[in-house]
């Protein structure tokens, strides 16, 4: 145990003196962390509210409630279902819900900002369901004509949209013409984007589209989990029954009222401010590196890609171990048209949801861009580079104290 102790004070001591430019994660606040690690965790509740295999379920049914009327509002939809333990486990309840086996799906490939759940070749999605993917244009943006002219031939039964790497407002209005020419179901995969809804930042597509799956955590900034949102009630009825049976027993309790709290924290004007804030630094960050000379994608969102083979000859994975030394968090991550492997990859993903939580500004957030510039050309170097990043680190909020 005492081990166990020593573990999480490293963790904390790391999360507090490094730079987190992971786009897929966040700083959970304490009320977040407080209900995660909760007595709710010792109660099991399969079923729905009001409708357990348990008894004594009287008050997680009162947190369950709380939490879909929550994110129903925060959402504008009519229905939830907050009991995925992941994102992913929320795209194959949705799939289980509207497809039968060998169904077609029409989505972005991984190695094109896609995500491992819509039709990887290694993952359950391509193994039960027949996937076929769109590429983006040469722009590195989404290629509607392209995505109609492939839904015409194909036929799928699920159109989705939705990405973990594309930094751009995806047009979800042209997408519902498209899945309405074609018959099919247009579901959107918001897990990375879910917050800068919540906040306003960008449009919301929920009203556009027919189901949408997220996580909590991300840009949402809530514990690490899944929700389903629909407005069709024939289509939550499946996904309910597709979740419970279907995929999961129990469900995690004491996470869903850590959503519920993060579902309260998300519909407060403040956060919108973070969402804006979020917009604004990963911009400011982008274009420093365009004028430092560096190959970027661009950004309308909470990310955008650093291409680092053209603009430093090294791949993202040298990148990514090059600037851990100096204690920058990033992640490789495939470009569009890349030829490098998943494992290797030309670029790495930026983002600064996590950052911009911990109070993170558009001054900083340029630094950020001359630090990992200057060391990745080799014209700073390590210790130089290592204590600008603690002076950036130092000025920010304390990770236990959000």
């Amino acid at each position: 145990m005492d081990k166990l102790f020593e573990l999480l004070e490293l963790e904390t001591r790391r999360q507090n003196e490094e730079l987190n430019l992971i786009a897929s994660e966040n700083f959970a606040s304490k009320n977040v962390r407080l209900f995660a690690g909760s007595i709710f965790t010792n109660k099991y509740a399969e079923g729905y509210p009001h409708r357990r295999y348990y008894g004594g379920c009287e008050n997680v049914d009162s947190v369950e409630e709380l939490a879909i009327a929550r994110v129903s509002k925060l959402f504008g939809v009519k229905f939830a279902n907050v009991q995925p333990h992941s994102g992913s486990q929320a795209n194959m309840i949705t799939y289980m819900a509207l497809l039968n086996e060998h169904d077609k799906i029409l989505s972005l490939s991984l190695d094109q900002g896609g995500h491992l759940s819509h039709g990887s070749p290694v993952n359950f999605s391509s193994k039960l369901y027949e996937v076929h993917h769109y590429t983006l244009g040469e722009d590195g943006r989404l290629d509607y004509d392209l995505i109609l002219r492939m839904a015409r031939e194909i036929k799928p039964k699920i159109l989705l949209a939705g990405f973990s790497a594309y930094p751009f407002i995806i047009d979800f209005k042209r997408l519902r013409a498209i899945a309405d020419e074609v018959g099919a179901y247009l579901m959107a995969d918001i897990a990375h984007i879910a917050g800068l809804i919540a906040g306003k930042a960008i449009p919301n597509p929920l009203s556009y589209v027919d189901v949408a799956t997220s996580t909590t955590h991300k840009t949402l900034r809530g514990p690490r989990g899944g929700i389903i949102l629909t407005n069709n009630e024939e289509i939550i009825k499946k996904v309910n029954k597709a979740c419970f049976p279907g995929v999961q027993g129990g469900p995690l309790e004491h996470i869903i009222a850590a959503k519920a709290m993060c579902f309260e924290e998300a519909s407060d004007n403040t956060f919108q401010e973070y969402a804006k804030n979020i917009l604004l630094n990963t911009k400011a960050c982008n274009d420093e590196f365009l004028k430092l000379g560096a190959t970027v994608s661009g950004s309308e969102t909470h990310l955008f890609l650093l291409n680092t083979k053209k603009s430093y000859q090294i791949t993202g994975k040298e990148a990514e171990n090059l600037l851990s030394e100096i204690g920058v968090t990033v992640n490789k991550n495939m470009l569009p048209f890349d030829d490098e492997k998943p494992t290797v990859t030309s670029g790495l993903r930026i983002g600064f949801a996590a950052l911009t939580t911990r109070g993170l500004n558009v001054e900083q957030a340029r630094l950020i861009a001359h630090i990992i510039h200057s060391y990745l050309s080799r014209k700073l170097d390590k210790e130089e580079a290592r204590k600008q990043v603690i002076e950036i680190t130092s000025s920010l909020r304390k990770v236990e104290e959000i």
